[in-house]
C-alpha cells in the first residue's frame, strides 16, 4: 500500500506510464523517485545544491537495472564522504578511550577495537544506503516519518549529542594548541582559535566539495603519520599485538574500558552526517543499477576509510599499552596529561614525542570540529526544515557548541582531574543519545515506502521472498542473501550497543548519583527516556515481526 504524502510535502500527480520498464521502476523505487521535482519555492532545504554535486559520467545503457562494471576512476570520484565520516572514529574522545584502554588493559582489548570498528562500519553503510536510495538525508526522513512531537524530541537528542561531542573535540584541539605553544596559550584561547579555524576550513566548501575532502585527507594523513611515528618510536610487542587482535580476552578490571571502546564507535551525529554526505554525487534515483552502483562504491570507500581509522586507533592503544600498562600512572592518564607522560617515558629521539602527539591530537580535534559543524547544519536544516544560508546555519550551530565550551574551559581548567570527570559525563551524555539515531535509521532502511527495492526487510519477509519461485526479478534475487544477513546483523549491533551503553549508564549513575532528590530526578528521567525508546521500537514494527518469528523458534 502506498504511504500517504508526509505533512508539509506538496502532492504531485504521478504521470501515466504505459511502458513495462517504467512500471517496474515505479514498483521497485521509493515513491518520491517517481514524482517530478517540486517547484523551487516549495523545495525542502537541500544537503547539496545541484550545481555543487559531482557529476558521475556514465555510458548510457538500455538496461537501467544493470549495475555497470567496476571502474577505478569511478571509485576515485565516489571517494570522499567516507573520509569525513571516519573522522568521528578519530576524535579526541576516541583517542582518550584508546589511550586509557591501552594503559589499563594493555593489548587485551585490541580484538574488541577491531570488531567494534566493523560494527560501526555496518551502521555507516546503512546510513549511506538511506541517503543514496532516497536522495534525502536521515534528519529530513525522520521529520516526515514521526509525529511533530517525536521529531522535535529526536532533534533535541541529536543536538545534545552533537554539543557533547563538540565540547570534547574543541577541548582536545585546545589541549593540542597548549602543548604546541609550550603552555603559553591557555585553554580558553585554544577554544577560540579552534572555533575560528573551523570557519576558515568551511570556507573551502565554496570552492567545491572535493577541496574540502582534500583537506580532510590531509588531516587524516597527518594523524596517521604522527601516530605511526609514535608506534615505530616506542616499538610495541608484535607478538602481544597479534595475540590481542586474535584472542578475545576480557577481565573484570577492564570491563569499563571495554564498554568505552564499543560505545565510541557509533556517534549519533555521524549517523545523520553520512546520509547527507553521500548526496554530494549526482546520481539518478530512477536508474536502479546506478543507485546500486553508488551503494557499492560508497561501501568500498567507507571500508577503506575505517580501515585507516582502525590502524590509527591501534597505534594509539598499543603505544600506551607498551609504555604504561601495569604502571602507577595507568589509572591517572588522560588526554590532558598524556603528552607529559609520553615525554617522561620516551623523551629524546629525532623528534620530541610530546610534539608529535600534539600534532596528531590537533589534526584529530580540528577535523572532528569541522565535521561536527557540518553535521549540525544537516541536523538543524533537516529536522526543522530551515531554509537559511549555509554560513548562517554554520554560525548558529557553531555558537551552540562554542559558548558552552568556553564556559567549560574556564570552569574545568582548574585541574586535570576535573577535565577527566567532565569527559566521563560527556561520554555518558553521548551514549544516552545513541538509540535515538540507530532506531530511526533501522526503521527507515527497512521500509519499502522509503527505500523501495533497497530496503533491508525483516528476516521472515526476506525468507518468504527468497523461496518464492514466481519472484523472478533478477535484482531482488541477487540482493536477497545480502539483505537477510545485513538485516539481522544491523538489529543485533543496535541491540548490543544499546545494552552496552545501558550498562555504562547504570554503572556511572550508581557511582556518581547521591542523595534522594537527585536519585528521584534521575529515576524520573530514566523512565521517560525508556518510554520514548520503546515508542521508537514499537513504531519501527520490529516487535511485530519478532513475535511472528518466536513460534517458529519454539517448534
Amino acid at each position: 500500500m502506498a504511504s500517504p504524502t508526509p505533512p508539509g510535502e506538496p502532492e504531485h500527480d504521478v504521470p501515466d506510464r504505459s511502458d513495462e520498464a517504467d512500471a517496474e521502476s515505479s514498483h521497485l523505487l521509493p515513491p518520491e523517485a517517481n514524482h517530478p521535482p517540486p517547484p523551487d519555492d516549495d523545495r525542502d532545504d537541500l544537503a547539496f545544491e545541484p550545481h555543487e554535486k559531482i557529476m558521475i559520467v556514465d555510458i548510457e545503457s538500455a538496461d537501467e537495472t544493470a549495475v555497470p562494471p567496476f571502474s577505478w576512476r569511478k571509485l576515485w570520484l565516489f571517494t570522499g564522504p567516507g573520509l569525513l565520516m571516519s573522522v568521528a572514529f578519530l576524535d579526541p574522545g576516541n583517542l582518550e578511550g584508546d589511550l586509557q584502554a591501552g594503559a589499563i588493559a594493555g593489548y587485551s582489548l585490541l580484538w574488541l577495537l577491531m570488531w567494534a570498528t566493523a560494527m560501526g562500519l555496518l551502521i555507516q553503510m546503512l546510513s549511506a544506503r538511506v541517503g543514496v536510495a532516497t536522495g534525502r538525508h536521515l534528519a529530513e526522513l525522520c521529520r516526515e516519518e514521526y509525529p511533530g512531537w517525536a521529531g522535535l524530541a529526536l532533534w533535541f537528542m541529536a543536538e545534545v549529542a552533537l554539543i557533547g561531542a563538540d565540547i570534547q573535540e574543541v577541548i582536545g584541539s585546545a589541549i593540542a594548541i597548549q602543548i604546541l605553544s609550550n603552555g603559553h596559550l591557555p585553554l580558553w584561547a585554544g577554544v577560540l582559535i579552534t572555533a575560528s579555524d573551523c570557519f576558515l576550513f568551511l570556507f573551502l566548501e565554496n570552492y567545491g566539495v572535493r577541496k574540502l575532502e582534500a583537506v580532510f585527507a590531509f588531516l587524516i594523513g597527518t594523524m596517521a603519520l604522527s601516530f605511526a611515528w609514535m608506534f615505530a618510536d616506542t616499538k610495541p610487542s608484535g607478538k602481544e599485538l597479534l595475540m590481542g587482535l586474535l584472542v578475545p580476552r576480557l577481565g573484570s578490571k577492564t570491563i569499563r574500558q571495554a564498554v568505552g571502546v564499543v560505545g565510541c564507535v557509533i556517534m549519533p551525529h555521524n549517523v545523520f552526517l553520512h546520509s547527507a554526505l553521500v548526496q554530494s554525487r549526482k546520481i539518478n534515483p530512477e536508474k536502479k543499477g546506478r543507485v546500486q552502483e553508488a551503494i557499492n562504491y560508497y561501501s568500498i570507500e567507507s571500508s577503506f576509510a575505517l580501515l585507516v581509522s582502525f590502524m590509527i586507533n591501534l597505534f594509539v592503544t598499543t603505544v600506551f599499552a607498551k609504555g604504561f600498562y601495569g604502571t602507577k600512572q595507568a589509572n591517572t592518564i588522560g588526554l590532558v596529561n598524556a603528552g607529559q607522560y609520553l615525554e617522561e617515558k620516551y623523551g629524546g629521539g629525532l623528534l620530541l614525542i610530546l610534539y608529535i602527539w600534539g600534532i596528531g591530537l590537533l589534526a584529530a580535534g580540528q577535523s572532528s570540529t569541522i565535521t561536527g559543524t557540518y553535521a549540525g547544519q544537516f541536523i538543524m536544516g533537516g529536522f526543522l526544515n530551515l531554509r537559511l544560508k549555509k554560513w548562517l546555519r554554520a554560525l548558529i550551530t557553531r555558537s551552540f557548541a562554542i559558548l558552552p565550551t568556553i564556559v567549560v574551559a574556564l570552569v574545568f581548567n582548574r585541574s586535570e582531574a576535573s577535565l577527566d570527570v567532565l569527559n566521563e559525563w560527556l561520554n555518558v551524555l553521548q551514549s544516552m543519545q545513541i538509540p535515538f539515531a540507530l532506531i530511526p535509521l533501522l526503521t527507515l532502511v527497512s521500509k519499502e515506502q522509503v527505500m523501495g527495492v533497497f530496503k533491508i526487510g525483516p528476516a521472515l519477509e526476506v525468507y518468504a521472498i527468497s523461496i518464492n519461485i514466481l519472484d523472478t526479478n533478477p535484482m531482488k534475487n541477487e540482493l536477497m542473501y545480502d539483505i537477510h544477513i545485513v538485516q539481522k546483523a544491523a538489529w543485533a549491533v543496535a541491540a548490543l550497543v544499546i545494552v552496552i551503553n545501558g550498562y555504562l549508564l547504570l554503572d556511572f549513575f550508581i557511582s556518581e548519583v547521591e542523595g534522594m532528590l537527585l536519585g528521584f530526578l534521575v529515576f524520573t528521567g530514566t523512565a521517560a527516556y525508556a518510554a520514548f525508546m520503546l515508542y521508537l521500537i514499537s513504531h519501527s514494527g520490529t516487535l511485530s515481526w519478532l513475535n511472528l518469528m518466536l513460534p517458529k523458534f519454539g517448534n
